[in-house]
């Protein structure tokens, strides 16, 4: 990652430039190396300490954060902070889109595993966290013949949502599923 660093009324010694560059590791760390560069603003006023620093991630992404002490390391320690909270915020709507994106992924082996879904639960906090996903291997089955009728019929029926059987027409294995705003999707494969 670059680093410009100036001074505004302040010389920058090699000591305060070791300061910055190890608050941004902690940064650099934090973003998975996703940080092109960042700018960093030193500026002495009276007994103000400034730090005003803007970092620059992948995708045009601008993170910014302003620190105001008495001294240079607490002035850097709240403007990384600022940064922190951004760019955790960037990550998990990253995390999200990649993850709402993606279909299910059917076994195209014999016999099919069903994965149950984890468990919700219900946040004390005013909004929803997103959570991980995980996968749970409940029990081995073998795939069934039936048509796409019946594989709706047992996802209504209360199943996990998720049915995975041979098509009695075209004997291809299927997958059909239920998607978060409640339509069914079938996925074929060629036989």
């Amino acid at each position: 990652m670059r680093l410009e660093l100036r001074g505004h009324h302040v010389d920058v010694t090699p000591g305060l430039r070791r300061i910055v560059e190890g608050k941004l590791a902690k940064l650099e760390r934090l973003l998975n190396d996703r940080a092109v560069s960042a700018q960093a603003i030193l500026t002495v006023e009276k007994h103000r300490h400034l730090a005003d620093i803007t970092l620059h991630a992948r995708g045009e992404r601008f993170l910014h954060g302003l620190g105001d002490s008495g001294n240079w390391e607490t002035s850097l320690t709240q403007a990384i902070t600022k940064i922190s909270r951004q760019a955790e915020k960037l990550k998990t709507q990253q995390k999200d889109k990649r993850h709402g994106l993606k279909a299910p992924s059917p076994e195209a082996s014999e016999p099919a595993v069903k994965r149950a879904a984890p468990p919700r639960k219900e946040a004390p906090e005013r909004r929803q966290r997103t959570r991980s996903l995980s996968t749970v291997r409940t029990t081995r089955e073998t795939i069934k013949a039936m048509s796409i009728e019946q594989a709706a019929r047992e996802i209504e029926a209360g199943g996990d949502g998720v049915v995975v059987f041979r098509n009695a027409e075209s004997q291809a294995i299927s997958v059909l599923y239920r998607r978060p705003n409640g339509d069914l999707t079938l996925v074929e494969t060629e036989a």
